[in-house]
């Protein structure tokens, strides 16, 4: 068993995960923005994580951050305990999808090893979250699954939502009443390079909605090829 970490130290290096899958370092500016703490705070915490036996964070000073091996194995320990809580809390205690995420967000700090277990269990071993986020198996192995940004499609392209950004409740009740769920198929009928607005059919609805930069960016999909 692991060395208990602080829930801070726990949601820092998290934080640091998700926000590496786009770049390769993550800077202190970025951690700041995300955690909403001071970016002095962020150096403290950067040098001290970078000096634990074993170190949890490879700290560069003005290049930013990456997990150690052990850094990483946390991160997706914590990980896995929030999205099996996720859909533990809507499949078995019926919170709606955009409830679950601060549950969670308590909860994943605390429950043990063998909890985390049980839960698995009861829900079918899944491998991917409430939002469709994919979900790190037993050994803290994250599944491979090559997706895009819906912001970066274009017209004639056709797709299907994989996950969703999950922590704006009002975001998530957003995208419910415009179908933008995981599993969901869409064509991007237009895009307007002024304001970077996309146009697009969703579920073979007559019905077209027009999403802007501030919603797409936030959208995971899976590319299919034309028919």
């Amino acid at each position: 068993m692991r060395k208990r970490l602080s829930d801070t130290v726990e949601d820092y290096l998290k934080m640091i995960y998700k926000l590496s899958a786009d770049t390769e370092r993550v800077g202190t500016g970025q951690i700041a923005e995300a955690l909403e703490v001071s970016p002095a705070s962020v150096t403290d915490m950067f040098q001290r994580l970078a000096n634990e036996n074993p170190p949890l964070l490879d700290y560069i000073k003005h290049q930013g951050v990456k997990l150690t091996n052990e850094g990483r194995k946390i991160a997706l320990e914590i990980l896995r305990h929030h999205r099996l809580l996720e859909l533990f809390l809507h499949e078995v205690l019926g919170y709606s999808w955009d409830q679950v995420h601060a549950e969670a967000d308590r909860l994943e700090h605390v429950i043990s090893e063998k909890f985390e277990e049980r839960v698995a269990v009861v829900l079918g071993d899944p491998q991917r979250g409430l939002h469709g986020e994919p979900i790190p198996n037993r050994n803290l192995e994250m599944p491979d699954h090559p997706t895009s940004y819906l912001h970066d499609m274009r017209p004639e392209q056709r797709g299907v939502i994989h996950s969703v950004s999950d922590d704006d409740p009002g975001f998530l009740r957003f995208l419910k009443t415009q179908g933008l769920v995981p599993g969901a198929e869409f064509s991007v009928v237009d895009f307007s390079p002024y304001d970077n607005n996309l146009r697009l059919q969703v579920n073979g609805q007559d019905q077209e909605i027009v999403l802007g930069a501030s919603v797409t960016a936030q959208l995971k999909v899976e590319i299919k090829n034309a028919s």
